[in-house]
């Protein structure tokens, strides 16, 4: 480009005017509108532009105005590209539009409002033009901001994430990722807003979810979202669903001394339950400053429940969006201690941390707390209903005087799913689960079931093969699988699925050495159908074909 062509290039300004207030506007966004040779701003086939409308007072007579007028907004179109094919070909046409002017050395500012690259429609132009000619984008202050503040809710503190989520996003995925996060807003309500409530209901939000209309601007409207009429609902609304930690009461302040006391006065009402709160007084936890004990039978303002959730074999990476609400909901976190530490510290939950040898107590002590209106979740490792915690809640749930407290149990990724998934398919076909811990069923029932499942052919996933006390059990279960499978049946090792010590290797079965196996391996001991082959890039994979000969 030369000298000349260079003076003679424009500039570009995506400029973003704020909430709707035009005292939101920033001191940069004024100097650039009022030093720009031509004002840009999107609208509607009615004329009118809440950007212009915003910046109506800085705007001067010597302005060349250009008025980019949507062709649809969300009504159908005869184009022949459809809804989309219709606005692609209106962008081009404005893009070609502002760069007749940039060509001939005018200052182009393309007004949005809100921050011009947070769903403004500014940024169809950018990233056709910003390559062309200079450019500089003035950012503003969001409608996300304004809501908050018009609110007097904070958005998110300390670890705490913030998803911010298109209303027009089908229910199933609204729903999964409100469950999943710890605070949200979620945009573009307009005609959505049925779907949206629905998604905030499923996930448990609708209690928290606050809804604000044309923050900062004439007709503003601030609201709880479960009140709202779905036939006032105008495009540009927000839903929020704001920070849990914020409404925690700080340290030091008579609500939190006297949920402390709360604790220190709960006694346990069973024998079990003595027991439980025993094993967990001295490794109970919470955030510092924070109450650390159940409150008082009735201070809740909402019913207890108990939630059963299921970390999967490792950590974060495995947790369900479900799982994940759940335990950012909770008030108290009860678990084996190993699981426990799975899950992030988050102020005001209570931990009450236990040995892996009081099922019971640890369900009769979570129940307890339930009863006292407390939102309990309980940490299973895996999947909660398989070798886990989920029965021991619902056995002790099943008696008096626990009847009447709701239990959830939400799945986990189960550790055979997970070793499965690294060494292949193993698991394609039938295939029974049997643990070998002979803690509470005694090795002739395991022998047994060993015997029927291998006489059936059916590929075995073996939980809790071994451990310290237990060190026969595998080398007894290869003699007996030996009566009905090959010597070359592929046996899987998996141990620490997921976590950093994880390994996974296939040997045969009459090479399995009782010594490679503890309590972190799974054993998954193929049918006489599986095949362990090694690929060309040098893997090893084990699978079980879906098909089995007739006769």
């Amino acid at each position: 480009m030369s000298v000349s062509e260079q003076q003679l290039t424009g500039r570009l300004y995506g400029v973003g005017l704020g909430p709707g207030d035009p005292s939101l506007m920033t001191v940069r966004a004024v100097e650039v509108i009022a030093e720009a040779d031509v004002i840009a701003y999107h609208s509607a086939r009615h004329g009118r532009s809440i950007a212009r409308s915003i910046a109506a007072k800085h705007l001067r007579d010597g302005h060349i105005e250009e008025a980019l007028i949507y062709p649809v907004t969300t009504e159908s179109t005869d184009h022949p590209g459809g809804y989309r094919g219709a606005l692609d070909e209106f962008y081009e046409t404005a893009a070609a539009r502002l760069a007749v002017h940039l060509d001939a050395g005018r200052t182009v500012a393309v007004i949005s409002e809100g921050d011009p690259l947070f769903y403004g429609s500014y940024q169809h132009m950018h990233k056709r033009l910003a390559h062309r000619y200079p450019t500089e984008v003035i950012p503003g202050v969001t409608s996300i901001s304004a809501a908050a503040a018009r609110l007097g809710k904070p958005l998110a503190e300390a670890d705490e994430v913030l998803t911010i989520l298109p209303g027009t996003l089908p229910e199933e995925e609204l729903t999964a990722r409100l469950t999943s996060t710890d605070t949200a807003v979620v945009m573009k309500l307009g005609r959505t807003f049925p779907t949206v409530r629905r998604a905030m209901e499923r996930a448990g939000r609708l209690p928290e979810a606050h809804y604000v209309e044309r923050a900062t601007m004439s007709g503003e409207r601030t609201e709880r979202l479960a009140d709202i009429d779905a036939e006032t609902v105008p495009y540009f609304s927000v839903s929020v669903v704001p920070s849990r930690i914020a409404d925690l009461p700080p340290a030091g302040t008579a609500t939190a001394e006297a949920e402390a006391t709360a604790e220190a006065e709960t006694t346990a009402t069973t024998p079990a339950t003595a027991t439980a709160s025993a094993t967990t007084t001295a490794t109970t936890t919470a955030t510092a400053g924070e109450p650390s004990g159940p409150a008082e039978v009735g201070s809740s303002p909402h019913p207890g429940e108990i939630v059963v959730v299921g970390t999967g074999p490792a950590g974060p990476l495995w947790l369900t969006p479900e799982s994940r609400g759940a335990l950012a909901a909770a008030e108290d976190l009860v678990g084996y201690t190993t699981y426990l530490d799975r899950v992030p510290l988050r102020p005001g939950q209570r931990r009450h941390a236990s040995d892996n040898k009081v099922e019971s107590e640890r369900a009769e002590l979570a129940l307890d707390l339930a009863r006292r209106g407390r939102r309990v979740v309980v940490v299973s490792g895996g999947d909660p209903g398989i070798f886990a915690m989920a029965t021991a809640v619902l056995e002790v749930a099943c008696q008096d005087p626990y009847r009447a407290i709701p239990v959830r149990v939400l799945p986990g990724v189960t550790a055979a799913n997970a070793a499965a998934a690294r060494a292949g398919a193993p698991l394609g076909h039938d295939y029974a689960v049997i643990s070998l811990s002979d803690r509470l069923k005694p090795w002739e029932v395991i022998a047994e079931r060993l015997h029927a499942a291998a006489g059936a052919d059916l590929v075995l996933a073996l939980y809790n093969p071994g451990s310290r006390s237990r060190t026969w059990q595998v080398g007894k279960t290869r003699e007996l699988l030996l009566e009905h499978r090959a010597p070359d049946t592929p046996v899987i090792l998996a141990r620490d699925i997921g976590g950093p010590e994880e390994s996974v290797r296939t040997v045969r079965l009459a090479d399995l050495d009782p010594t490679q196996v503890d309590m972190r391996t799974l054993l998954i001991i193929g049918s006489s159908r599986t095949q362990a082959v090694r690929r060309d890039n040098g893997t090893e994979v084990v699978w079980t074909p879906r098909r089995y000969p007739e006769g």
